[in-house]
């Protein structure tokens, strides 16, 4: 870090970039955001649809995107008589994000990117924000959410789910959500710029965890005064729920001044209990208080700091399943999450050092009554993460080393698991080629991963103090060809890997809030994933199609199965270990039908099997099929379909299919002098009775009912 902060002791000249953005006609385009991904800075054009930028001599990657484009992504070199740009933006109804930062950890065009990436971003993530980021994400291809309610999810990728999928916020790890089924990932929706999705292994780039996908939340830029005077300007939303009677009030405000920007946001949320058709579902609200505070400083040399504090926390009452008759009250949770993470960047010619430092205090307590009745801690589960990771970018090559040191408390009447701590490191090399013509984009990574566990004695779960020590090696190469414009073929092949949790190894306790009693197994061994994707992308005026198609073959794969067993009228579930295989596809398609009016299809399917029982994976998810249409940013109509489940594991629970009819609207208003955006949903409008098959409640509740939501939102507009 000291390189980094030394750097603002000297500065490197600057060059003016100009252009301008027009349409094929050679039209201007007004009101273009045209962003330079590495630096997170922006300008909007003017009128003329000109634009200028004061960049530090380098490589950097320009993105352009406006409603009603295509968005148009382009390489460029700053230097000494650089010439002006001219940015054509091809008319389309599609909203695109046209960068992706999570599929090689610098800036590449998602059509580039050999694994599916996708992207929610601007009207279709504020009309999807909630307290749970995995109700969120569950709209984008190939996810789903394991749900507890309306309030806590944990996201699945393809069938992945827990510690298989990582979450990352700005490209920090989050640790630890994958405690339990009820402790979904800390993050507030409502200060998110763009949420990114990429379906595959991604071991390479980020280590253990990420079998399934990577899951990547990037916050809102910091503002920037870029060289005129200095402003401040206010923001707020708010929200309202029918269903649970939830209401949310956030605020936030911002300014810059001079090289540096800074902004403070807070938001709270509080709602009562869930409703289905058929009655109030007790002991199901929440409250919560989400904050933050950032500050950053941009160079003219190209170098930046930022630094950020987060607090994310709440409480959130969970229905017992078997509750007593005429018992009022129940198990809940309490979760409480601090993060302070330092980002900064510095050029040496073309090359650019990346830091990111992040301090992790994360809490998770389950209240539940005693033998007596009383309430007290049925366990308070402590982590303590530090992490550190340093990048070296050269054109399309990242350098990296990472390490992580964390410390696990566990305490209350039933700790679960025992105290420990992990410390692990990585190095890792990715490079990027586009050779020739530039059909052609090949990728390449290796990395080697040291990770060492001790865990404490401790009698009451019958653990002797112990130390593992692990080392493990992931690969990835890809290529995307693209034979004509508008076309591209892609084919990935990777190995992946992640070590078992602490609960996937020493589990012995109840989850009340989970109606289940964990058992671990301290045998097992990291599980390691062989994965292959097929891609197809084809993207026209007024179409595009997507398919994909993969298959992974895991050893020593980690799964949670009920049993026949029962502990204190709890359903014994235990952790076990075997050969597993995990294939399916998806398949998306958009086309305009009329001025601005798109309907939109996609098709998911997954399917895992036990090699070594020869049995279905337990809790993978049902066919999925949607369909729907959407007029500009103004209406959407969406059927969301679940076939019954076919393939059970012989300890499943069935499920029957079911159908959700969703609405949504939004509007540009103007109140009290401001400009304001009024969003409404309605989801399951027709108030249809179901159960998910991946949610927690389908035992003994129902599903959520009709839920009208409406947000009222500005200075939080895209």
């Amino acid at each position: 870090m000291l390189p980094l902060l030394l750097s603002v002791l000297f500065v490197l000249p600057t060059d003016t970039v100009t252009g301008r953005v027009v349409d094929n006609g050679g039209q201007a385009v007004p009101q273009a955001i045209v962003e330079i991904t590495q630096l997170g800075k922006s300008v909007t054009a003017g009128a003329d649809g000109a634009f200028r930028l004061a960049l530090a001599p380098g490589r950097y990657t320009l993105a352009v995107r406006r409603h009603g484009f295509a968005p148009a992504v382009r390489e460029i070199s700053v230097g000494a008589g650089q010439a002006a740009l001219e940015i054509v933006l091809t008319p389309s109804a599609f909203n695109l994000e046209p960068v992706t930062v999570t599929a090689t950890r610098q800036p590449l065009a998602s059509a580039s990117s050999p694994l599916p990436a996708d992207a929610l971003a601007g009207d279709e993530l504020r009309r999807a924000q909630g307290v749970s980021l995995a109700h969120v994400v569950a709209t984008l291809p190939g996810v789903n959410a394991i749900t507890t309610g309306s309030q806590i999810g944990k996201p699945m990728i393809r069938g992945f789910s827990g510690p298989r999928v990582l979450v990352l916020e700005n490209g920090n790890r989050l640790e630890d959500y994958s405690w339990s089924d009820e402790d979904g990932p800390s993050v507030e929706t409502a200060f998110v710029r763009r949420v990114e999705l990429i379906r595959g292994p991604a071991s390479v780039l980020y280590g253990s965890d990420a079998l399934g996908g990577v899951i990547n939340v990037i916050p809102e830029q910091l503002p920037d005064a870029a060289g005129g005077p200095s402003f401040m300007r206010t923001g707020f939303t708010l929200s309202a729920a029918t269903n649970n009677i939830e209401a949310g009030l956030g605020a936030q405000v911002e300014g810059a001044r001079g090289n540096m920007g800074w902004r403070v946001a807070a938001i709270g949320h509080h709602a009562n209990n869930l409703h289905t058709p058929v009655g109030e579902l007790d002991n199901t609200g929440f409250g919560a208080f989400n904050g933050e505070a950032a500050a950053g400083w941009l160079w003219p040399s190209g170098s930046a700091l930022a630094i950020r504090a987060v607090h994310y926390g709440g409480e959130f009452k969970l229905l017992e399943a078997n509750a007593p008759p005429g018992e009022t009250g129940g198990p809940e949770r309490k979760a409480g999450d601090e993060r302070l993470q330092i980002t900064g960047q510095r050029p040496f010619g073309d090359w650019r050092l990346e830091t990111k430092a992040q301090l992790q205090r994360h809490s998770l307590i389950e209240i539940a009554d005693d033998t007596t009745g009383t309430e007290s801690e049925q366990f308070n589960l402590l982590l303590q993460t530090a992490s550190l990771d340093l990048l070296l970018h050269h054109g399309g090559t990242t350098f990296g080393i990472t390490s992580v040191g964390q410390s696990s408390d566990a305490s209350g009447r039933e700790p679960i698991v025992p105290n420990a701590s992990v410390l692990s490191g990585a190095a890792f090399a990715f490079e990027r080629w586009t050779p020739g013509s530039g059909r052609w984009t090949l990728l390449a990574g290796l990395r080697a991963d040291a990770r060492r566990l001790h865990a404490d004695r401790d009698d009451s779960l019958g653990v002797v103090a112990q130390d593992r020590n692990s080392q493990a090696w992931s690969g990835n190469a890809g290529v995307v060809f693209t034979p004509a414009t508008g076309l591209a073929l892609s084919l990935n092949v990777g190995r992946a890997w992640r070590a078992p949790t602490l609960f996937e190894l020493f589990a012995n306790g109840p989850h009340i809030g989970e109606a289940r009693y964990e058992l671990g197994d301290s045998t097992m061994k990291p599980e390691a994933s062989r994965g292959v994707d097929l891609g197809i992308r084809v993207s026209g005026r007024r179409a595009r199609v997507e398919l994909a198609a993969y298959h992974n073959r895991m050893s020593d794969y980690i799964y949670i199965t009920p049993t026949a067993v029962f502990i204190d009228s709890l359903r014994v579930y235990q952790y076990g270990q075997a050969e597993a295989e995990m294939l399916g596809g998806e398949a998306l398609l958009e086309a305009e039908i009329g001025q601005g009016l798109v309907a939109r299809s996609r098709v998911e399917v997954v399917r895992g099997t036990n090699l070594t029982s020869h049995e279905p994976l337990p809790l993978l998810p049902p066919v999925r099929a949607a369909v729907g249409f959407g007029w500009r940013d103004r209406l959407s109509v969406d059927v969301d379909a679940y076939a019954r489940p076919k393939r059970l594991n012989p300890l499943d629970i069935p499920t029957a299919g079911y159908a959700l009819l969703h609405l949504g609207g939004g509007a540009d208003v103007r109140l009290f002098g401001r400009a304001m955006r009024l969003d409404v949903s309605l989801r399951n409008a027709l108030n249809q009775r179901y159960k998910s098959f991946l949610s927690r409640y389908k035992e003994f509740a129902l599903d959520p009912g009709r839920n009208l939501i409406v947000r009222l939102s500005s200075g939080f507009v895209d």
